[in-house]
């Protein structure tokens, strides 16, 4: 949701956060989870663009922000 409210294509987004075009391709289809380091360097590469991420709490679900 983040990649595509920012406008971002795969690619743009592999280029930002140095992961592979097929790895963000694979987990968006939830064909696969990823590691760790992996989902800080794709969350990192979202928040530059203007994401923010919001925890779950009592009110509802995870959830993200876009920057105004």
């Amino acid at each position: 949701m983040a990649r595509a409210g920012l406008g971002l294509s795969v690619r743009v987004l592999a280029e930002r956060s140095n992961v592979a075009e097929s790895t963000i391709h694979r987990f968006e289809a939830s064909r696969g989870g990823m590691q760790a380091s992996t989902l800080e360097r794709l969350q990192s590469a979202l928040e530059a663009a203007g994401a923010t991420f919001l925890p779950a709490d009592a009110s509802g679900g995870p959830g993200v922000r876009l920057k105004a």
